[in-house]
């Protein structure tokens, strides 16, 4: 999948937590980095499955996403 990823450190939670842009309310975290991009991987797969049953559309992966 090449959904775009945004990783951050959360230092309240002591974690990196990953966000999916592109799938609304997709996100993950782990306590390393490697972890944390895991886990998203997991949670994109769970997303998407999810939308197919519920018969939503799944966005198609767009890359790099520009900001203004």
């Amino acid at each position: 999948m090449r959904y775009e990823l945004i990783i951050d450190w959360s230092k309240a939670d002591e974690s990196f937590v990953v966000e999916v842009p592109e799938l609304p309310g997709c996100m993950a975290d782990g306590a390393t980095y490697e972890e944390a991009v895991a886990n998203a991987q997991t949670v994109i797969q769970e997303w998407i499955e999810t939308a197919r049953s519920l018969g939503r559309p799944i966005p198609e992966p767009k890359g790099k996403l520009a900001y203004a």
